[in-house]
């Protein structure tokens, strides 16, 4: 967790294979997943969300535990994940998707 800026801008184009220009959010936890970096683009400049937890851990997804790689979600499933909800246990309901309509 020692990265900052220009060095996980350089990870996410070198390990990741991703441009970290593009608006997304790019996030990277430590491994007794206490800490999590998000590093995204603002059109004007990096920014860097940081957050240490007091106690407990961040409770990622098995798929990410499982391959220790990096994986797509989306912005509130990180949400949920930051604010320490389990989405093992959390049920998604029905909701209309215009990918699903095409």
């Amino acid at each position: 967790m020692r990265k900052s800026f220009d060095s996980l801008a350089a990870a996410v184009e070198q390990i990741i294979l991703q441009n970290p220009l593009s608006g997304h959010l790019f996030v990277f936890f430590n491994r007794p997943r206490t800490m999590v970096k998000i590093l995204f683009w603002d059109h004007s400049g990096y920014c860097l969300y940081y957050k240490r937890l007091e106690s407990g851990t961040f409770a990622l997804p098995e798929d990410v535990m499982a391959s220790g790689d990096s994986a797509p979600y989306s912005l509130p499933d990180l949400m949920l994940i930051l604010e320490g909800i389990d989405l093992s246990l959390a049920y998604r309901r029905k909701r209309f998707s215009l990918q699903k309509v095409a």
